[in-house]
């Protein structure tokens, strides 16, 4: 065999050997395509959206009195019962008032006489004035007579402090409630001796309308400051089970920064009809300065933390999900405001770590591309952090 047959023959072979690859490759099974991965979508909303702070505060009472009595003596009355709610002016204690009621008798009958006799001096001074003109009586007489209608007419004003003095500790025998307000646990009781000024009998503590007191951060004064003048609605939210939200007005901003903290204290009214805010109790407060117009929200539990930022997860009208980078401006509840984002965009809120960008997604839980209007434009979608 010669050589030139030798290597058409090789080349034969090797051109057989390339069509069976060919054929083998042709008939090999193709990969399994990656399924789409199931997710929970939501659509970015553009709507308007409160500015607000959220701070911890304290319930105050305006006004905390602790009743005393104002005169001594023993409490033979009580006219309220413990824990009650009071209005101002109304009956709280009775003090034995015998001994009140003789002293008044005492002095007005002490004025009475006094009066009696001060018309009388003045009668005899009068006409002893008019028998100095005449030469009658001398000068001497006269002034002697003056002297005496003067001290007897001194004797009644002292005579009518007296009895005004009288009067008055007869009316603080009755013991009424200094403000309006809840009363606390009873001190003293009925048959106990009080002494004036120093046993203290109830405590009243107002309860409508009722103070919050709250810090917020020194950072937050220049917005305070450009809503100087403004009605600022406050929000305050009690701790406890069923309490429902009681709504206020911004009331009081101290006038310097606590250098310990770094925060300015401030004051919320509310009118607390329903009793629902309790001297004492810590709330939680939140303190609205405004609206902000046309903001786009998503929910919280569409936005990502990844090496390179915050980002969300994108369906698009082809069923894939891209990544968008997004700037979370704030969070409201459940509820973010981002820019990055347009309006009626599909977010992923549920099953994000399943995805990777540009994968297939199966919506199994809120709107689709259809009914959020399209989608996102694949063009537009970012490839942002993963």
């Amino acid at each position: 065999m010669t050589s030139s047959t030798k290597l058409l023959l090789l080349g034969t072979l090797a051109l057989a050997s390339a069509c069976k690859k060919v054929e083998g490759a042709e008939r090999a099974p193709a990969q399994p395509q990656r399924p789409p991965a199931p997710v929970t979508t939501a659509t970015a909303v553009q709507q308007d959206v409160p500015v607000y702070l959220d701070e911890i505060g304290k319930n105050v009472a305006p006004e905390v009195v602790n009743v005393q009595a104002q005169v001594a003596g023993r409490i033979t009355g009580i006219h309220f019962k413990d824990g009650a709610t009071v209005k101002r002016g109304d009956l709280l204690f009775t003090i034995d008032p015998r001994p009140y009621r003789a002293a008044l008798q005492q002095a007005e009958g002490a004025l009475l006489r006094d009066v009696t006799q001060a018309q009388s001096a003045a009668r005899e001074a009068a006409r002893y004035k008019t028998l100095a003109v005449t030469n009658t009586v001398t000068q001497e007489d006269y002034e002697a007579k003056q002297s005496a209608a003067d001290a007897a007419a001194a004797a009644v004003r002292s005579d009518s402090a007296t009895a005004a003095i009288a009067r008055l500790n007869l009316e603080y025998a009755t013991v009424r409630a200094p403000i309006g307000g809840r009363t606390g646990r009873l001190l003293l009781h009925e048959g106990n001796l009080v002494r004036a000024g120093s046993d203290p009998l109830v405590s009243i503590v107002q309860m409508r309308p009722i103070l919050v007191r709250f810090p917020v951060p020194a950072t937050n004064l220049p917005a305070l400051r450009q809503r100087a003048g403004q009605q600022l609605k406050v929000i305050a939210m009690p701790a406890r089970d069923s309490a429902s939200a009681v709504q206020g007005v911004l009331s009081f901003v101290d006038n310097q920064v606590d250098t310990t903290t770094g925060s300015v204290l401030l004051k919320a009214r509310f009118l607390n009809r329903d009793g629902a805010l309790w001297p004492g109790e810590f709330v939680a407060i939140t303190l609205v300065l405004g609206m902000q117009n046309d903001a786009v929200v998503v929910p919280s539990a569409a936005v990502m933390q990844g090496q390179q930022g915050t980002y969300v997860f994108v369906v698009n009208n082809d069923g894939t999900a891209a990544t968008q980078p997004v700037t979370v401006e704030r969070t409201l509840d459940s509820l973010s405001v981002v820019a990055g984002v347009p309006a009626g965009a599909l977010v992923v809120t549920d099953g994000q770590l399943r995805l990777t960008p540009n994968s297939r997604v199966d919506i199994r839980g809120g709107p689709t591309t259809e009914s959020a209007g399209g989608g996102a434009d694949p063009s537009a979608s970012g490839t942002g952090p993963r």
